[in-house]
């Protein structure tokens, strides 16, 4: 260790070493400081909380399955039924809890028309979950129909 002098025959040159003595005081006021709050930061409560065993009762709506062929006649659920009486179901099922889903199927040559219609009809009466039901494309023409034209 070079310690400079007073002297008129010392080395006046510079100390190139690091004061250690306030990081070590540091060091030891932090170490202190640690010791004394880590117990205190895992001091915890036992708490015995209660479990739930019952599992919640799911009940799925029913699916109610309103249909339209090209010619504009509706089906319930594959029997067919009037305008008057689709109104009268509509609002029945619309009361009950929980609230049926209505699905509707369309043949691709009904009119717009009689689609919006039902749909008027079904939010009038206060269905609220309203789904349309297509048929996949298979790339092969069903039976019956002719090919697409290219």
């Amino acid at each position: 260790m070079a310690f400079g002098g007073f002297g008129e025959g010392g080395n006046n040159a510079p100390m190139s070493e690091i004061n250690t003595t306030p990081l070590v005081d540091v060091m030891l006021v932090l170490l202190i400081i640690f010791m004394i709050t880590a117990p205190l930061l895992t001091h915890s409560v036992k708490i015995d909380l209660p479990t739930a065993t019952n599992e919640p009762t799911q009940v799925d709506p029913e699916t109610i399955t309103v249909s339209l062929n090209e010619s504009g006649q509706l089906f319930w659920n594959d029997d067919p039924i009037e305008e008057a009486v689709l109104e009268q179901r509509l609002a029945a099922e619309a009361d009950k809890t929980p609230q049926p889903e209505l699905h509707l199927r369309a043949d691709k040559a009904t009119r717009y028309e009689a689609i919006a219609r039902l749909m008027a009809a079904a939010r009038q009466a206060g269905i609220e979950k309203l789904g349309f039901v297509t048929l996949p494309e298979t790339g092969q023409a069903e039976a019956g129909t002719p090919p697409p034209n290219p």
